[in-house]
């Protein structure tokens, strides 16, 4: 996410936030410039990630029973798509899909998998629109079905796990209307499982996680003129299971300052920032958070291990 110049000043102000927290914090959405967005494709293809290939395994089981859920001319509009490499499984079966509507942060890596996918699916529109999914969504004309069909928001990712329990809701709450009284919105959900599969997930043994992580140090050096030292910052993600997250954490090797903006912050040895939480959710207990947020659970997919779920919900009526 290369902020523009207009945007910074607000970028500025919420790392600032987040920097006088505590425990420290910097938002998870700017591990996405475009060097953050191709790191993350890496991690997807690593062998302890095992979230991908669930995934996948889940869409190439149910993505028939998805695309009829769907129904005939809908507009698929999903949120956070990256690089929508997943997401083919479902629109390679979408035969009568209207419009296909990826959102994202990174606009130059968006871009780039809008123009893969236009050449890969000439026969239905692709629309992309660069918006932060964690706040309120622009007008969006594009995600609207010229025929009818059904409009439905696509959060396939088990990216709901990055949000508080409480944001989590309001996210759900801001995200429905989206979709309409008649549409659907698909949430892909991680499920708990052993320590040890989880902390080898989000620190994998070649470092990749490492990199990924501390990329946002390098994203608020770019656009921000901070002067973290990259180096001076190691990588943790341990797993909390009262809560039922890891915890993604940059610790500092020293003492040390930095400057952004016209603040310094001095950091001590071994004091950290947290930079993401991801939860983990029972299907149960994410029906319940779902119903806080007016919306009920039609149909509940697994993939064939019982790794990950995903969620269909319509409106309450």
């Amino acid at each position: 996410m290369s902020a523009r110049p207009d945007d910074r000043p607000a970028m500025l102000r919420e790392v600032l936030r987040g920097l006088d927290s505590t425990p420290r914090t910097l938002s998870p959405k700017y591990f996405y410039d475009k060097s953050g967005s191709l790191l993350f494709d890496r991690i997807t293809a690593l062998p302890e990630y095992y979230l991908t290939r669930a995934e996948a395994a889940l869409l190439t089981t149910h993505a028939g029973t998805i695309c009829d859920l769907m129904g005939p001319h809908a507009a698929l509009i999903e949120l956070g798509s990256g690089s929508s490499l997943k997401t083919r499984i479902v629109l390679d079966r979408a035969v009568d899909l209207e419009r296909y509507v990826p959102v994202d942060i990174s606009a130059d890596h968006l871009f780039d998998t809008a123009a893969k996918l236009r050449s890969a699916y000439p026969g239905f529109v692709i629309a992309p629109v660069v918006a932060d999914y964690s706040k309120p969504l622009p007008p969006m004309a594009d995600a609207v079905s010229r025929k009818g069909g059904r409009r439905v928001v696509f959060f396939p990712g088990s990216s709901i796990g990055n949000f508080e329990p409480d944001d989590a809701i309001a996210f759900l709450r801001r995200v429905a209307p989206l979709a309409g009284d008649d549409g659907l919105v698909i949430v892909g959900v991680d499920i708990p499982k052993d320590r040890a599969i989880l902390e080898r997930a989000y620190d994998d043994a070649s470092g990749v996680t490492a990199l990924f992580n501390k990329n946002v140090l390098l994203h608020l050096n770019d656009q921000l003129g901070a002067d973290f030292d990259v180096d001076g910052f190691d990588h943790h993600a341990p797993w909390q299971p009262g809560p039922s997250r890891i915890e993604m954490r940059l610790v500092s090797r020293a003492q040390q300052s930095v400057t952004i903006g016209d603040r310094r912050f001095t950091f001590d040895a071994g004091e950290h920032i947290v930079t993401e939480h991801c939860y983990k959710w029972s299907p149960e207990r994410f029906c319940e958070l779902a119903a806080r947020a007016s919306l009920v659970s039609r149909k509940v997919l697994f993939d064939l291990g019982g790794n990950v779920s995903m969620h269909v919900l319509a409106p309450a009526s």
